[in-house]
């Protein structure tokens, strides 16, 4: 059986025309589909939650994850936004503008370590994904690539980002 069919009764919740869930279930919904579903089919859930025009934007709700991450968390997250040179230039600025050295050649081929994201702020990571966004919008997908793997670390962005991820999951079936 495919998750999509083992969790039906649970995205019809989130179809058009679906009844609307009370916003204490969609956490535990959002749990039953991250453990059951594909991190591919997770990451176009998030992807569509982080284009829709009903939650923040991507940046600021970058920044929200980023400020709730554990240090590899944070380091994976900026060497993706590393990976797209305007986040790298934003980051660099930043950085440099607070202080902060990230270790010498950061972003061309050296990773930065989860001690020195650490040092990186949640505002910082979030201009920097509002830079990179701009010039690279196929980083909006390789973030939420990132965060299908920690689907807990969305729960901290709430019933309605959540509730888009689901919505969108369930116009899949």
């Amino acid at each position: 059986m495919s998750w999509m069919n083992e969790l039906s009764n649970v995205l019809q919740n989130y179809s058009q025309g679906g009844q609307a869930p009370a916003e204490g279930e969609v956490a535990n919904h959002f749990q039953q589909v991250a453990q059951a579903a594909p991190p591919s089919a997770l990451a176009s859930g998030l992807s569509a939650m982080f284009h829709s025009d009903q939650t923040p934007p991507f940046a600021q709700m970058v920044g929200q994850l980023f400020g709730n991450s554990n240090g590899a968390q944070r380091a994976s997250l900026l060497n993706t936004l590393l990976s797209s040179g305007a986040g790298a230039g934003i980051l660099s600025q930043l950085t440099q503008s607070a202080g902060i050295s990230l270790p010498a050649g950061a972003g061309a081929g050296t990773p930065i370590t989860p001690e020195a994201a650490q040092q990186i702020t949640p505002d910082m990571a979030q201009q920097a994904a509002a830079r990179a966004a701009q010039h690279d919008p196929s980083i909006v997908d390789r973030v939420s690539e990132i965060y299908a793997q920690h689907p807990m670390l969305v729960k901290t962005l709430g019933a309605a980002a959540m509730s888009i991820a689901l919505s969108h999951l369930a116009s899949r079936r």
